[in-house]
């Protein structure tokens, strides 16, 4: 499948997108139906309390069991219809409210990241034992979505519109895949459109694709001896990881220049004195195909096999998690962009400002003015260098996102400055942001069927004649234990 030529909008697609925004005037509710964006906004103390929560959790991939019970809590107390479980995952789940209609499902992530962890404070603090962190903003997204997905039922509700709003607790999306194993299940296969969006350093509604990626844990085994004593008997289980190490950086220079590869050693051995008879390197692929993660996996396998064979050891490895590039929908994009710019950028309080301005301290020349977190970026499309398994959604159902300004401008994400902020009222309003947008725009899809259907028209043809969805990670089951 070539993904340039799979995701373009043609010029009548475009032009339907524009003459159906902002809400078409003959699928328009009427003048006294309650605003979706008040209706976010009435709810930002939920918002604040639950990203606030989440973000104190901070549970890796699949261990995210306070996370998933706090929000399927919430939904519950609003009457949603919750299954709990759901493709083999404990923590994930699906709430639904509604009859009828069509079926708009939104996105909520939870897990956070391991070995990062900050306290709510501008400077470098760690929090001593905690060990793992929002640096995402997870909390973040996990909350915002929950409180569109109740303001959307809030409307439903209301104004006695036909439909169905979901909330889909989607655990792992940091090496895990989560959403990979609900799609692998069929549970977006009856979606109309999915909406989802992400923490960033400014607002945007862009189209911008993502990288297909894939990972595994590639292990090592030796024989143990003596350093010093015995070393002829030994066979080092590291050496096989570093011999394929330097083979893959080798390959660097040779794969295309959007791809990438990166890895860490996750176990190297105990003593210096101790041939390890045991060594594990964990790889990351990325490239804009499927295709293209698949060649140079093949490449990667034969330095495996190869390091191990020049080491005198042996080795195995485990797939962890693969997704697919994410498949641009420019009808829906273009409605979200129109959405968000009705909502607009980020507001600040003065002590707000002066938080921000002590963490750009710590940014050096990355650092931005704090003004373009109250602006929308201009709307284009482009190649994102990011991965998430949102990928796999949008080939199964026509997906959109939106990115607000979550974090001072300048912070990357994976940062202490993302967990910093992801932890604040920084963080917390840009979530309000992504919430009134993503509430508009379900309810411009609820009450345009003209939109879904251009939305759908562009999603098949993308797709191409007899496309069969196939994942990157095969026919494993869900790695539950991962991050244990």
């Amino acid at each position: 499948m070539k993904f340039a030529a799979k995701t373009l909008a043609t010029t009548a697609l475009a032009a339907l997108v524009l003459s159906h925004t902002p809400l078409a005037a003959d699928a328009a509710p009427g003048a006294d139906a309650p605003d979706p964006a008040r209706l976010v906004a009435a709810e930002q103390d939920r918002t604040a309390r639950v990203a606030k929560a989440l973000w104190d959790f901070a549970e890796v991939g699949y261990l995210e069991t306070r996370s998933t019970e706090l929000l399927q809590g919430e939904l519950a107390a609003e009457g949603f219809r919750i299954e709990a479980g759901v493709a083999g995952i404990p923590t994930a789940f699906v709430g639904e409210w509604g009859e009828g209609g069509p079926v708009i499902a939104i996105l909520a992530e939870m897990d956070a990241l391991p070995g990062i962890n900050q306290s709510a404070s501008p400077v470098r603090e760690p929090v001593e034992g905690k060990h793992a962190g929002h640096a995402c903003g997870h909390n973040l997204f996990g909350a915002g979505s929950l409180t569109a997905a109740i303001a959307v039922k809030k409307w439903l509700e209301e104004t006695g519109t036909p439909g169905r709003i979901r909330l889909y607790g989607t655990p792992a999306e940091e090496g895990g895949s989560g959403k990979v194993y609900m799609t692998r299940a069929g549970l977006f296969d009856d979606v109309d459109i999915a909406l989802h969006w992400h923490g960033d350093d400014e607002n945007s509604a862009a189209a911008r694709t993502t990288l297909a990626n894939r990972s595994a844990k590639f292990r090592f085994t030796g024989l143990s001896a003596h350093a010093a004593g015995a070393p002829e008997r030994g066979r080092s289980a590291l050496d096989g990881v570093e011999a394929m190490n330097m083979m893959a950086n080798m390959m660097h220079e040779h794969i295309d220049q959007d791809a990438r590869m990166h890895y860490v050693i996750t176990s190297g051995g105990n003593a210096p004195n101790v041939v390890p008879d045991f060594a594990e390197v964990f790889y990351y692929v990325r490239a804009p195909e499927p295709e293209g993660v698949e060649a140079i996996w093949e490449r990667l396998e034969d330095a495996a096999r190869g390091g191990a064979m020049g080491t005198g050891t042996s080795v195995e490895w485990e797939v962890i998690h693969g997704n697919n590039p994410l498949l641009v929908n420019e009808t829906l994009a273009r409605v979200m962009d129109a959405k968000l710019r009705e909502v607009g950028g980020v507001a600040y309080t003065a002590e707000e400002r002066e938080w921000a301005a002590e963490i750009r301290k710590s940014l050096g020349e990355a650092a931005l003015p704090l003004e373009s977190a109250a602006e929308v970026q201009p709307y284009d499309k482009s190649l994102g260098y990011g991965s998430t398994d949102v990928g796999d959604v949008s080939w199964a159902t026509p997906t959109v996102g939106v990115r607000t300004a979550t974090w001072v401008p300048g912070t990357s994400a994976h940062s202490w400055q993302a967990v910093a902020a992801s932890g604040h009222s920084i963080g917390f309003k840009g979530a309000e942001v992504a919430a009134k947008a993503m509430a508009l725009m379900a309810v411009e899809l609820f009450t345009d069927e003209e939109l879904r259907k251009a939305a759908r028209a562009e999603f098949e043809a993308a797709r191409g004649e007899g496309y069969q969805y196939r994942s990157l990670l095969g026919d494993r089951d869900p790695p539950l234990d991962y991050r244990k």
